[in-house]
C-alpha cells in the first residue's frame, strides 16, 4: 500500500511578491483539496497575519522586499514576539547554490524548494515535513530544526552538540489524515 496524505485541513501560508507565482502556489494547494489560505507579499506583512493566523505550514520566497524570506524566517525563529517559532516553513526560491540551501538551513527552513515549482515537488516537500519532522535544536547560535538530515553511525567528528544544545520536540503538522491507496506491484 502507498501512502498518501489529505492535507485539506492543512493552514497555509504562502509568503510571495510575485502575484503570479503567488497564485500558481495557491493553486496548487487547491488542487490538493486545501483551503485555508494566507497570502503576503512580504516577510513583513507575513508576520502580522500569522499573529492572527495559525499556520501548519509557510511556503517562503527568498528574494522581497522590504523583509526578504531569509529574515522572515530568523524572526519566525528568534523573534521574541513570534506567534510560533517551530512552524515548518518551505523555502520557495531561484537562487539554488549550495551556499544559498546552507544560509537557508543555518537560518531554521525545514525543506528547501527550487524553482520553476510543480505539483510533485510541492507535495514531495510537504510530505518531507510530515514523515521527516526533525526535532529542533537550540544553541547560543542556532533555533530551529535539526540541521542533520541522516544519522551518521561512523561519525567520527567531535560531539559539540552533546554540551551545547537543548534538543526540543518538534511540532507536529497538525490536521493531516493517511489515506492508504493500493500500491504499483
Amino acid at each position: 500500500m502507498a501512502i498518501e496524505y489529505n492535507i485539506e485541513r492543512v493552514n497555509f501560508l504562502i509568503v510571495e511578491d510575485n502575484a503570479h507565482m503567488r497564485n500558481l502556489v495557491k493553486v496548487i494547494l487547491n488542487a490538493f483539496g486545501v483551503h485555508n489560505i494566507a497570502e503576503a507579499a512580504d516577510g513583513a506583512d507575513a508576520f502580522k497575519i500569522l499573529r492572527h493566523f495559525l499556520a501548519d505550514i509557510i511556503i517562503c520566497d527568498w528574494v522581497m522586499q522590504p523583509l526578504d524570506g531569509l529574515g522572515f524566517v530568523q524572526m519566525i525563529r528568534t523573534g521574541k514576539d513570534s506567534p510560533n517559532p517551530y512552524v515548518p516553513v518551505i523555502m520557495l526560491t531561484g537562487y539554488t547554490e549550495m551556499n544559498r540551501v546552507v544560509e537557508a538551513r543555518d537560518a531554521g527552513v525545514n525543506e528547501f524548494l527550487a524553482k520553476p515549482v510543480s505539483a510533485k515537488k510541492i507535495y514531495s516537500r510537504i510530505r518531507a515535513i510530515i514523515e521527516n519532522n526533525r526535532p529542533f535544536i537550540k544553541t547560543k547560535t542556532f533555533f530551529g530544526p535539526d540541521r542533520r538530515r541522516q544519522n551518521m553511525a561512523n561519525y567520527r567528528g567531535s560531539e559539540r552538540r552533546k554540551a551545547q544544545t537543548d534538543i526540543i520536540a518538534a511540532q507536529q503538522v497538525l490536521h493531516v489524515d493517511v489515506v492508504e491507496k493500493p500500491g504499483r506491484g
